[in-house]
């Protein structure tokens, strides 16, 4: 059943999610080549607390940590570990915060020290695919208007689409109804009505799109070895309209003036 949120529920539902912004920005300074995503993990939990908001995956399903970092071929829910990241790796981090009754939850992936062109290409086409997705929430359309138009962005750059893991529903719960695919066909699935809340999460990777999970039982990789990137917003329907209530200008700010300072310093 698809709980929809009155106006109120959706700004505390912002509040969770602007909180995990920022948490993404605080770490978008500490990812760098010798950085541990454990110590990553550590930070972002300190974070949140101190900003009077509990992490919201921590002991959620049993979950040990507070982020999900996925490195290079790791699609989702990779465990924080002690191996430093290296240059030209990439790394999707999911964190989620539970305040005043309601989560927030989104991801972005980062670009490690210099990452190859291809790596660049997968990112740049994974963002633009989340925001195609967006632009498909409005009040009267359906689910699989979301994710056609997903789908056939990345799958017309040739990249696979991820079918086991979903977007889903948000607010008291972090995963409620619906659940959101990163494929469909337009015109089917439930209706988008006012006041839905939802993460709408794309997972596309640079070969295949299968998927198989490691022996922790936790991370999910692709089957090939392919890097996979994953970036999610939560976003309602207000007026009628999508409305995101995350927002990446924090980690987009920090990311713009590491770039400026690197071409400040090739000059």
């Amino acid at each position: 059943m698809i709980i929809y949120k009155t106006k109120e529920q959706i700004e505390l539902v912002r509040k969770s999610a602007l909180l995990v912004s920022k948490t993404l920005g605080m770490l978008a300074s500490e990812i760098k080549p010798g950085v541990t995503p454990k110590h990553l993990d550590q930070l972002a939990e300190a974070f949140i607390r101190d900003n009077g908001g509990k992490p919201g995956f921590l002991g959620l399903y049993g979950c040990p940590s507070t982020l999900l970092t996925s490195v290079n071929e790791q699609v989702v829910h990779g465990l924080p570990t002690d191996r430093p990241l290296e240059n030209g790796d990439i790394i999707a981090v999911d964190c989620g915060v539970l305040m005043n009754g309601f989560y927030g939850d989104h991801a972005y992936t980062f670009p490690v020290g210099d990452i190859s062109d291809d790596r660049q290409r997968l990112l740049d086409t994974t963002l633009e695919c989340l925001y195609r997705g967006i632009e498909q929430t409005c009040k009267g359309k359906r689910i699989g208007d979301i994710g056609h138009a997903i789908q056939s962005l990345a799958e017309e750059r040739g990249y696979g689409v991820v079918r086991e893991l979903v977007g889903h529903g948000l607010g008291k719960k972090m995963h409620e109804d619906p659940q959101v695919p990163n494929y469909g066909r337009q015109g089917h699935g439930k209706k988008i009505k006012e006041g839905l809340v939802i993460a709408i999460e794309p997972m596309i990777n640079m070969g295949t799109h299968k998927v198989h999970t490691l022996a922790d039982n936790w991370t999910i990789s692709t089957i090939d070895g392919q890097p996979s990137a994953h970036f999610e917003h939560n976003v309602a329907v207000v007026n009628g309209k999508p409305e995101i209530l995350s927002t990446f200008d924090y980690v987009e700010e920090v990311l713009g003036e590491r770039a400026a300072l690197k071409h400040n310093k090739v000059l």
